[in-house]
């Protein structure tokens, strides 16, 4: 990025404390060969992994797990113009330990729309990248 154009790259510890305060991101990933977006709330473990609750016999189970994704997240201040996004990429798989799931029952995140046989799916920080947006409220549109 050039140093005038507004924006700041974030460091990887940087991106994750930003992750951490955010309530709602996207995942990103293929559903019948297209890209594909959607809405979580989710929590992180560890401080590095992304983890969502979803139910076991959704279509983002069925399509992400085992496989690569992108997971997003974002707050922006429009009357400040100013912002930041974090992008976190890894493997996405279902938790199946039963130790693990009791444990992220009681840490994990809460879904907002009622579930049934929920489940977890666990995203691998495996690349961690973010940018800040910064000055630009001082200038004029």
């Amino acid at each position: 990025m050039h140093e005038n154009d507004g924006f700041r790259r974030l460091d990887r510890q940087e991106c994750l404390r930003l992750l951490a305060t955010a309530p709602v991101g996207r995942v990103v990933y293929t559903r019948q060969a297209l890209p594909a977006v959607l809405p979580v709330n989710f929590s992180l473990d560890g401080d590095s992994s992304v983890v969502l609750r979803t139910s076991a016999g959704s279509d983002l189970v069925r399509a992400v797990d085992g496989v690569v994704v992108a997971f997003e997240a974002d707050d922006f201040a429009p009357a400040h113009h100013s912002g930041w996004s974090v992008i976190v990429t890894g493997r996405a798989t279902v938790v199946t330990d039963p130790a693990e799931q009791q444990r992220l029952s009681r840490t994990g995140p809460r879904s907002w729309a009622p579930i049934a046989d929920p489940v977890f799916v666990r995203i691998e920080s495996e690349l961690v990248t973010g940018r800040e947006l910064v000055g630009a409220g001082a200038r004029t549109a």
